[in-house]
């Protein structure tokens, strides 16, 4: 995953997500945020720049100390591709098994992935 710092790149990401509303709104207010100084520490991670096929966006690592915490690791998404979803979740640092978390997001499929990726790993989603 790419993280994305410079205004540029993010003020096309907002321009490009904003086409998408509604679906898009979990993850544009984020984008917004860290284009207009990011005072809540957060990230914007695509899989690829400029054609991605996944926005995720969450509190910058360093900032986040308590693993268990899952308020405070609060990811959004939003995807183009189930495929690309199911990547995330199953094989990339971006979002790992040693810390809790919340994934917030739109789309349908969104839960039906996260059901899927947590049982093949033995896990427990509530």
């Amino acid at each position: 995953m790419l993280i994305l710092r410079c205004p540029a790149q993010l003020q096309l990401l907002e321009e490009t997500l904003q086409k998408s509303l509604p679906t898009t709104l979990p993850v544009l207010g984020t984008v917004m945020t860290v284009a207009r100084g990011n005072p809540a520490s957060h990230e914007v991670l695509v899989d690829s720049w400029p054609h991605f096929s996944i926005v995720l966006t969450r509190l910058r690592p360093e900032d986040h100390r308590d693993p268990r915490d899952y308020y405070a690791n609060q990811l959004s998404v939003f995807y183009r591709d189930k495929g690309a979803l199911q990547a995330l979740l199953e094989g990339t640092e971006a979002v790992t098994q040693e810390r809790a978390f919340q994934i917030m997001g739109m789309q349908d499929g969104l839960d039906e992935a996260v059901q899927e990726v947590a049982s093949a790993r033995g896990l427990k989603v509530e």
